[in-house]
């Protein structure tokens, strides 16, 4: 047998270590980072080549609209909320909703979570004062800590090792759940008749009775049931600090090809997807497939060169356009890119977040987002791709499985004097679980009428 030569990616990979890295940390101790980036280098890969593999091909599914993706978890993870109670309940919100979806586009959900590595986000400045004092901005607990005090806000690069260890004991925990009989698509249907039992929910029974029938019939027929215990379920996270993400990146035995073990699916963020930095130099270099987030700046030629650098191939699967436009701008913003990307023959699959643009500050002081506009937004993407006979491949959104106050309206009437009840996220506000299951059962009625 030949032994594979892996000199040159290893090369390409280290030589982006010499490109400009926006959003990176200030680490104060040169050697305790040095410390912690090669003792994750010794550490197993969190997730493994073939899995990534495997999600390629369920994103190329999605982008020929034989799949649908739905990505959804917390916008920055924290090491004190990765508890088995809040693992179980984002994992359950996604498998309700993903059920939903599934009846409501009659093809298979790729499940993505936020989760098992979104400890680390981008800041629009690199302080932030309180009261005339001013320190770093928190950068995720695996920069620092939302503490606004001077020991807690130093970077720390140890917090980079501790952010593998919260990753691992997730994605154990993610993999129990959804191999392990909690997946059951029974189950999650009886959770969703829950939440339908609700007087306010009421305008979803519909949906949750045709699922109800179709569940029926299938036992009549003698469906494998238990072939329907498990699901896939698969990690993402925003590949931004690259001392974390080049350390777990590692050199496939089959193929001698590079895979970011640190996640399934890693994306690019709009602060960071410079052509010619440091990002994605790195995105191009590994095999996972790859978002990167477009808003509505975004210039469609420097959208074709990036299908250039990123997937000159042209690979089904490879490559996620994920769009943040904004409820108001999504009719507009969205055709041209669209346009373009499709007359160039790239196979790009097109992913909703309606999230990041329809972000506003409460009168109460609140970062904070309005239901009917994260809806209008989904509703504005599907009317696109629609008009342009495209594919709506998925939905990417912020969300926990907790009861918060955060986002306003939904059929809860969240109002702004109640976000301070249970305002819990330290960056951006999510979608609590009433809110996510109805946003499923909305856009499950907008895939059924297409």
């Amino acid at each position: 047998m030949s032994t594979i030569d892996t000199t040159d990616v290893l090369a390409g990979l280290a030589a982006g270590a010499d490109l400009p890295a926006a959003q990176q940390p200030e680490w104060p101790d040169r050697a305790a980072l040095d410390r912690a980036v090669e003792t994750l280098r010794t550490y197993p890969p969190l997730v493994f080549a073939g899995e990534c593999d495997v999600l390629r091909e369920r994103m190329a599914a999605a982008s020929r609209g034989e799949a649908f993706v739905l990505q959804g978890g917390d916008c920055a993870e924290t090491f004190a909320a990765a508890t088995a109670n809040n693992i179980r309940d984002r994992v359950k919100t996604i498998l309700q909703m993903a059920a939903v979806l599934t009846y409501g586009a009659s093809v298979p959900v790729v499940k993505v979570g936020r989760m098992a590595g979104q400890y680390a986000k981008p800041r629009s400045s690199s302080t932030e004062t309180r009261e005339g004092v001013t320190l770093p901005a928190y950068r995720g607990d695996m920069v620092n800590d939302f503490e606004f005090t001077p020991e807690s806000r130093l970077p720390d690069p140890d917090r980079l090792v501790r952010g593998y260890h919260a990753s691992s004991a997730t994605l154990n925990l993610v993999r129990a759940f959804t191999q392990g009989g909690f997946a059951d698509l029974r189950y999650v249907h009886e959770w969703n008749r829950g939440f339908v039992t609700n007087a306010a929910n009421a305008r979803y029974d519909r949906i949750a009775r045709d699922i109800d029938k179709a569940m029926k019939f299938m036992a009549a027929c003698g469906a494998d049931f238990d072939a329907m215990r498990t699901t896939e379920f698969f990690a993402a996270h925003e590949g931004l600090l690259l001392d974390y993400e080049r350390p777990l990146t590692r050199v496939d035995s089959r193929t001698g090809q590079l895979y970011d073990t640190a996640g399934h699916f890693i994306w690019v963020g709009e602060r960071t997807r410079d052509l010619d930095g440091a990002h994605i130099d790195f995105v191009s270099r590994v095999r996972n497939p790859i978002g990167i987030k477009l808003s509505a700046k975004a210039d469609p030629e420097m959208v074709l060169r990036m299908i250039d650098k990123v997937d000159p191939e042209r690979e089904p699967g490879r490559l996620t356009f994920i769009t943040r436009m904004g409820a108001g701008t999504v009719r507009d913003a969205l055709p041209p890119l669209v346009e373009r990307v499709t007359a160039s023959g790239a196979q790009v699959t097109w992913i909703c977040d309606p999230m990041h643009g329809n972000t506003f500050e409460s009168t109460t002081g609140y970062k904070t987002r309005r239901f009917d506009d994260v809806i209008e937004e989904v509703r504005g993407f599907f009317d696109v791709h629609q008009g342009l006979g495209t594919v709506p491949g998925g939905l990417h959104i912020e969300l926990t499985g907790n009861d918060v106050t955060e986002c306003l309206g939904g059929f809860e009437r969240i109002s702004d004097e109640d976000l301070s009840q249970r305002y819990e996220s330290v960056c951006d506000p999510r979608l609590n679980h009433q809110q996510s299951l109805e946003l499923a059962f909305l856009v499950a009625d907008m895939l059924n009428r297409d």
